[in-house]
């Protein structure tokens, strides 16, 4: 005897057909594509997560050094790159083990562990772990030291691989994995006091330690390691791993990988926790009173708030009435013939001041040699604003003369120290010059600026959910399942 199918179910079953034929196709398409080289593919599609070291958008769009190193590779590729940030490292290897990316630009360290569900990239920087902990406590010295201690770290880090494996030595040692955390949210725990310690890479701590002066390192933990890109562990995209070692290689012969270095962490290796420290203090005591100001007249002459601010910093630590016994004076500390070269009446008049150093300093950007490209042109402009237009062209000699790139700040910066050098100035066309105080000097205003950038952008990020943890050793694991 036939049953009469009600019409309703009949329309749902059609469409559920329909949709499981849908997403058949679907996934074959992806997995056509995926078997395709990426050129073929016509887009590298990577997963990231957000910090200062990977991925993150100020006010000309996304940057970081993963999220640049990653556009230099589709730019090597000749294909458009698409980037997804996650949160969590475990989504990150997720994405890769479900084939969605072609591979994590995230500042992965290469462990045992992931080795053995992903495969990764050349290698493109050695780095080290450090412990950290908050200035005014206790300095631990030694993992025997942490024990007691309220320790967090990333969930799925090398990190924690690395407490794991203290474990056996230390079977005392507790720790909390965070979930859906990004390395700023750890630092604001240990910032704040709410942990006592954790752990970050050495390019990281580099990165960060300006936004957080009070954070100190304990003592290096674990062994050095390298990070690279990490790659599905079934690689199914033909030809990736020839074409990574051969964009490694050629990004380290002509030495691009060595310039994006010294973009994202050279200006932060020198500064010190005082410096940080009394800058950060400027920055919410004395910057308030001048940054309208500041922001007016940088509008006016097209020069980023920000920088015009790091510039005044160091000038004058934001004090108009700064003098110093060469005769310079004021907010930008003009000397007298500047001063009167951009037409100012009053050197101690801050609004005049900041007048005066932002037209001097568009000045010599507009001389600079056209082949000198941003970010790189705006660092000489502020060498030239210290030592002078000819001193940096001696250096810009002596950096063509050694080999070097005379465009790029990474290869001039190495040079201008040596015109306090006979052995070098008795050839050069201004002779002698202080050649560390522009390069002290660059870094330092690099640091400032990047330090009111990221402020910026963190005032506007949204924390991740956070998830905890707790370490249970493994035997009272097993005891907790049998109850």
């Amino acid at each position: 005897m036939s049953q009469k199918i009600p019409r309703q179910i009949t329309a749902l079953l059609s469409a559920l057909l329909l949709g499981s034929l849908y997403l058949g196709l679907v996934s074959g398409c992806l997995e056509k594509e995926q078997a395709q080289p990426i050129k073929q593919q016509g887009t590298l599609r990577i997963v990231t997560r957000n910090g200062p070291t990977s991925y993150f958008e100020d006010r000309t769009g996304a940057t970081g050094f993963e999220y640049e190193l990653a556009s230099l590779f589709a730019e090597y590729l000749g294909v458009e790159l698409e980037v997804t940030v996650l949160h969590s490292l475990e989504e990150i290897f997720n994405a890769l083990e479900n084939n969605n990316a072609h591979l994590a630009a995230a500042g992965l360290t290469i462990t045992e562990e992931r080795q053995k569900r992903l495969n990764f990239s050349p290698a493109y920087m050695e780095i080290k772990q450090y412990v950290l902990y908050r200035a005014g406590t206790k300095r631990p010295k030694s993992p025997e030291q942490l024990i007691g201690s309220k320790i967090t770290v990333m969930a799925h880090s090398s990190h924690n691989e690395i407490l794991s494996r203290l474990k056996s030595d230390y079977p005392d040692l507790q720790w909390r994995t965070a979930t859906d955390v990004e390395t700023i949210d750890l630092l604001d725990m240990l910032a704040s006091g709410e942990i006592d310690f954790t752990i970050l890479d050495s390019n990281e701590y580099i990165a960060n330690r300006g936004f957080y002066p009070r954070l100190n390192i304990a003592f290096e933990i674990g062994q050095p390691s390298q990070l690279a890109w990490a790659l599905p562990g079934t690689i199914t995209t033909p030809g990736l791993r020839e074409d990574l070692a051969a964009f490694f290689k050629h990004i380290r012969t002509n030495s691009t990988l060595r310039q994006l270095e010294e973009r994202f962490y050279g200006h932060s290796q020198q500064v010190n926790r005082i410096g940080s420290l009394t800058f950060n203090q400027a920055v919410e005591q004395r910057l308030p009173k001048y940054k309208e100001l500041i922001k007016k007249v940088a509008t006016e002459h097209n020069i980023d708030w920000r920088l015009l601010a790091a510039i005044s910093y160091q000038e004058s630590h934001w004090n108009p009435k700064a003098k110093s016994p060469t005769g310079v004076r004021g907010m930008m500390m003009l000397t007298l013939p500047t001063a009167k070269e951009m037409n100012i009446k009053n050197r101690l008049d801050a609004e005049q001041s900041l007048h005066g150093g932002a037209r001097y300093f568009n000045k010599i950007l507009q001389r600079l040699p056209e082949r000198i490209e941003e970010p790189d042109r705006t660092w000489f402009a502020l060498a030239a604003y210290n030592v002078g237009m000819g001193h940096l062209e001696d250096a810009r000699k002596i950096t063509e003369s050694r080999g070097d790139n005379p465009s790029k700040w990474a290869d001039v910066k190495n040079s201008l120290p040596l015109l306090s050098k006979h052995r070098w100035y008795k050839n050069t066309k201004h002779g002698y010059a202080r050649g560390n105080e522009p390069v002290t000097y660059v870094q330092n205003i690099r640091h400032f600026y990047s330090v009111l950038n990221w402020t910026e952008v963190a005032k506007t990020r949204t924390p991740p959910p956070q998830q905890m943890q707790q370490y249970v050793p493994e035997s009272l694991r097993k005891n907790i399942k049998t109850l």
